[in-house]
């Protein structure tokens, strides 16, 4: 049973992945001639002229990623696959590299060894703290100051902001894959606080890496008392 559970969880996340790349690449409105001068303007920070909404979403499409490593990297001492690569890959192509992920791995509801720096650092809260602080930013940024018929005509004729738009809802809504194994590892068997999480779109999750437990002490690497003469 657990086996066809993973085999079916596998195959839906790949005909997720498989759908959604055919999406945008044959049904998503046309490029936009301007599509490469605006990512330009939007990595040089030159932003004169482009909608505050496109550039709130463009860069919480950076957040996302790190959002997703601060579960990923845990999640990855487990798996043979390797996780960082994934986690790395969607900086650039957002869900498009999580899907495939999400379809290979393999339940992880346990932490067996000890946290390097590079683990500490995004367990550490104020990694969330930071991002949270950073996402709420943004969306301030983009309500107050963005133009939303110019961004509703911008989605429906760029594929560009067509399908980051699309990328930034799928990241949401697969979230909650990885959720319920993090908090396994940290003992929180409570169904409302996953509920809470998973249905409170980014703000939700990165309020759960401000308050979420340490990862708790492997028993691999626990004190091992010596015995006595």
């Amino acid at each position: 049973m657990i086996w066809g559970n993973i085999v079916t969880r596998r195959i839906s996340f790949m005909l997720l992945w498989l759908g959604f790349t055919s999406y945008a690449f044959f049904l998503a409105p046309p490029d936009d001639p301007n599509t490469n001068v605006l990512i330009g303007n939007l990595i040089n920070m030159q932003l004169d002229g482009v909608n505050p909404l496109v550039v709130a979403l463009f860069n919480l499409m950076g957040i996302f990623p790190m959002l997703y490593g601060c579960l990923m990297f845990t999640d990855g001492r487990g798996q043979k696959l390797p996780a960082w690569l994934f986690a790395i890959a969607s900086f650039a192509v957002g869900a498009f590299a999580i899907l495939p992920y999400l379809a290979w791995r393999s339940p992880n509801p346990h932490f067996l060894g000890k946290k390097d720096w590079g683990l500490v650092i995004w367990e550490s809260r104020l990694t969330g703290i930071v991002l949270l602080a950073g996402a709420i930013g943004l969306l301030y940024y983009g309500f107050t100051q963005g133009n939303w018929a110019d961004f509703v005509q911008q989605w429906q004729t760029s594929r560009f902001i067509h399908v980051m738009s699309l990328d930034f809802l799928m990241l949401y809504l697969v979230f909650p894959a990885l959720l319920g194994d993090d908090m396994a590892r940290r003992k929180l068997d409570n169904p409302q606080i996953f509920w809470a999480v998973a249905l409170c779109p980014l703000l939700g999750p990165l309020l759960y890496l401000c308050l979420r437990p340490s990862l708790p002490l492997s028993p691999a690497v626990s004190p091992v008392p010596i015995p006595s003469d």
